[in-house]
């Protein structure tokens, strides 16, 4: 019973995450969610709305500033709880 219901759970596994990928863009099309205008804005505009070196640095720290803070926060909790399981 054990071995049938694991195949089933597999199968079904298997369904899904292939129905997933069938509903993917094709590679290399125009019109791919990937190639939008924002990556284009952020290419243009990045350097002059955030006065940064580069572009990498405008978007870390000016765009997604809130986000990179939440994960710093999430890292620095790790590895405070390290730490502590440690006792180091």
């Amino acid at each position: 019973m054990r071995k049938i219901s694991a195949t089933l759970i597999t199968i079904i596994l298997i369904s899904i995450l292939l129905i997933g990928v069938s509903d993917l863009p094709e590679f290399g099309k125009e019109n791919n969610p990937s190639n939008n205008i924002l990556s284009k804005t952020y290419i243009e505009n990045t350097s002059k709305e955030t006065g940064a070196a580069n572009i990498v640095t405008g978007i870390i720290l000016d765009y997604r500033a809130l986000d990179t803070l939440m994960e710093a926060t999430v890292l620095f909790s790790g590895v405070t709880v390290i730490i502590l399981l440690f006792k180091v």
